[in-house]
């Protein structure tokens, strides 16, 4: 079956032999389509099957011309539209060239071999860079981008480095943060109190001894603080968990090299390609359990995969090249909060967290997290996007179709969990760097800080907000201040909105959106949903049956609550008798006694079809966890629980009409009837996740659509999200699914601009 692949290259890659190179490749590998330059980049559309469009990719990465540098490499598998050549079309002029800025870019490796060499002047210098790396999006400060708009505008370049940014034949010719030792940035060591305990080169190598004997370094890098620690140390783990209030949520690792990953992890080719990339993200990975060094199992406590990345900063590269031990490398933060960016506000907010403070002077415009990614079902699936990929935009519209809504200038404020933002100028969406949760006062300072961040650097005034429904979200408040601007969408429809947009997927498609939470259109708490949608409408078709919630928020930190609300539902006040030690064996009698009087008042109990909440009650009914210290932490351990071999499934039933409901009550019933039997959590979870993926399958049959979108939280899920493309294709549905913007509530803003040109409405009478 064919597939098309959409390609942006940004980088060195015009004048420099690219197209041809594409041309003579496509035409070897009979691929049809076209490439195209524009005052952005390179872009390239190609049809042919999965397999060779892989293939393409891969050899497009390894065989460019040897003057070409590849910035930025995004792609996503659409629809073919019967491209019947390969060609080169003729260049294309944007009105909207000052609008694109490029992400920060890991060192090149042309810049990697001039610091390790001894003879070069930038010998061991933690601010090397050229055209073809180095910050980019962290320091800018306006545009168009100029030394003189960026950060680096306070360091003077010397005559030799001036020299090198004037000559057109130079690799630093217009590199805007370009510097040397003798005029740019440099590194010291301070103590918790600020203290300078040495510099330069002498730093950096003092700071790796101290991480070995276990001490916390607070790192400024390219886009903020992070927080570094061995990741071999268990005592030094703890101690991080310890002050950073983070009980057992996974850390990230940073490996000296693509072999010392190999070595803790299994590594396949496209996830070699992620971690060596230009983006150089987090890429999540399956971990090995052998005989050999591997790192603390307090990193990932329960986890059968690990979060990885490569050293993508000079600075990161000297670091590592004293240690040579993969080493903890985290946000800087307390949890919740968005990571520091200036070293005295990391002195002020971190000395209870970290021992030293390796800083530099370079100043940091804005933070900008690391990105995270998986692979899933052979594609790339971004779950945090951030350094590497912001802010590149989404095109939308790709065909010039206008809509009444279609305003030239729209800004999207996002949800609550997983923020970010985006704003939609001419036909591109530029979707920020991820801002995190609001729901702390830090959190809220930069949610605001980006969007006025944005507005000056695309030179925009939005003549509409897009915001939650969700009346008590920060960000629909804030969207909301702006008399007459704001026009809310509903939370799951946005989710439905942002895969179809990014995807294109044109005409009729059943839109299923899973995830913990939304406020629904009807004022409860969606969350299992299911819609039919078209290229003007959304309408909401179908939903999982409702249960009660009791303590409505407190359920999201505590999946027994689910669970409570679910055997409510089904057996009612018997749940409460000492013979259901289900509930008696989570709750001590003064919990049970409230919790009853709650629910028979139904007093504080929102009625919810959350599938994210379903998740959280079966990893409670199997006592895999109770209360949870992070979001997703219960689905998580259900899933990790999961056998891929077993097949088997429960029940269910799909009840209404017009109005579809999934009643998952069945599926509790032989998961019950399985624990009586001491069958294995794992094949009970296995069994689990089957049924779900029936329950798509048989709705998809109900509805009839071909097309089916899949968005929400719950397919981060790979067991599920994979199972079920696999079940869908394998039945002639054609499935769309996250690349490039995350399935989970950090893609919520590119599908509230999209959505605006719905027309919405249901088959259920509200």
């Amino acid at each position: 079956m064919k597939s098309r692949v959409k390609i942006a290259i940004r980088g060195a890659v015009q004048g420099v032999g690219f197209r041809p190179f594409i041309f003579r490749l496509a035409s070897e590998m009979d691929i049809k389509g076209f490439i195209r330059n524009d005052s952005t980049g390179v872009f390239i559309e190609g049809e042919e099957n999965k397999q060779i469009l892989d293939l393409f990719i891969e050899r497009i990465r390894k065989e460019k011309p040897a003057m070409a540098f590849i910035a930025g490499f995004e792609y996503s598998f659409l629809d073919p539209l019967g491209y019947t050549n390969f060609r080169i079309n003729e260049s294309r002029r944007t009105d909207e060239i000052s609008a694109f800025i490029l992400p920060d870019i890991a060192l090149c490796p042309d810049c990697l071999r001039e610091m390790n060499d001894p003879n070069d002047r930038r010998y061991l210098y933690p601010f090397i860079n050229c055209t073809n790396c180095g910050p980019r999006f962290s320091i800018i400060e306006a545009l168009p981008y100029d030394r003189k708009s960026t950060t680096m505008k306070v360091f003077k370049m010397c005559d030799k480095c001036r020299k090198e940014y004037e000559n057109p034949k130079d690799r630093r010719y217009h590199a805007q943060p370009i510097a040397c030792p003798d005029c740019g940035p440099h590194v010291e060591l301070w103590n918790s109190k600020g203290n300078k305990i040495s510099k330069h080169n002498d730093a950096i190598r003092q700071a790796a001894e101290l991480i070995i004997h276990g001490e916390i370094i607070a790192f400024k890098g390219i886009g903020g603080f992070q927080l570094i620690a061995n990741a071999y140390d268990d005592s030094a783990v703890e101690k991080l968990r310890q002050r950073k209030l983070r009980v057992d949520k996974p850390f990230a690792i940073m490996a000296p090299d693509i072999n010392s990953v190999k070595e803790i992890c299994y590594v396949n080719t496209q996830e070699d390609m992620l971690l060596q990339s230009s983006e150089s993200p987090i890429v999540l990975l399956k971990r090995k359990y052998s005989d050999g060094k591997v790192p603390s199992e307090l990193v990932a406590p329960g986890n059968p995969e690990l979060g990885v990345m490569l050293p993508y900063s000079p600075l990161h590269y000297l670091l590592m090249q004293y240690l040579y031990i993969p080493i903890i490398a985290t946000s800087a933060n307390i949890s919740e909060e968005p990571m520091c960016i200036d070293e005295y506000e990391a002195l002020e907010r971190l000395s209870v967290i970290a021992d030293y403070f390796l800083v530099h002077n370079r100043q940091i415009k804005r933070h900008v997290d690391d990105s995270v990614v998986r692979i899933v079902n052979g594609r790339v699936m971004v779950i945090r996007r951030a350094r590497g990929y912001a802010p590149l935009p989404v095109e939308f519209g790709e065909n010039g179709t206008t809509h009444k809504n279609d305003k030239k200038h729209i800004l999207a404020v996002g949800g609550q969990l997983k923020n970010s933002i985006a704003l939609k100028t001419g036909s591109n969406i530029f979707i920020s760097q991820h801002v995190g949760d609001l729901s702390t006062q830090e959190a809220n300072k930069a949610f605001e800080r980006i969007i006025n961040d944005f507005k000056l650097l695309y030179k925009s005034e939005p003549e509409l907000i897009a915001a939650d429904l969700h009346p008590d979200y920060y960000s629909t408040r804030y969207a909301k201040s702006f008399n007459g601007k704001c026009k809310t969408v509903q939370h799951h429809i946005a989710h439905i909105a942002s895969c179809k947009a990014e995807n294109h997927v044109k005409g009729d498609a059943l839109g299923i959106a899973w995830d913990g939470t939304g406020y629904g259109i009807d004022g409860t708490v969606w969350g299992g949903e299911f819609f039919r949608c078209s290229d003007d409408s959304c309408i909401h078709a179908g939903s999982f049956l409702q249960f009660p919630l009791p303590g409505g928020e407190q359920a999201i930190k505590e999946p027994r609550r689910s669970a409570l609300g679910m055997l409510y539902k089904m057996f009612g006040e018997f749940i409460f008798s000492n013979k259901f030690h289900l509930i008696s064996g989570n709750f001590n009698s003064q919990e049970i006694k409230i919790l009853k009087r709650m629910m028979e008042e139904n007093f504080n109990c929102p009625l919810t079809s959350s599938v994210g909440r379903i998740f959280d009650g079966v990893a409670s009914i199997l006592n895999l966890k109770q209360k949870a210290n992070y979001e997703g932490q219960a689905a998580m351990m259900l899933e990790f629980a999961a056998n891929q071999n077993i097949k088997e499934s429960y029940n269910f039933k799909l009840n209404g009409s017009k109005f579809l409901i999934v009643d998952w009550q069945a599926i509790v019933d032989g998961i019950l009837n399985d624990l009586g039997n001491n069958i294995s959590v794992s094949i009970i979870s296995s069994k689990f996740h089957n049924t779900l993926v029936e329950i798509i399958l048989s709705s998809a049959k109900y509805f009839g659509e071909e097309k089916i979108i899949l968005s929400g939280g719950c397919f981060q899920n790979a067991f599920l999200l994979e199972r079920t493309i696999k079940h869908l294709e394998e039945n002639n549905f054609h499935v769309y699914w996250h690349q490039r913007v995350p399935t989970n509530d950090g893609g919520i803003a590119l599908g509230q601009i999209a959505a605006l040109k719905w027309e919405i409405g249901s088959t259920k009478d509200f």
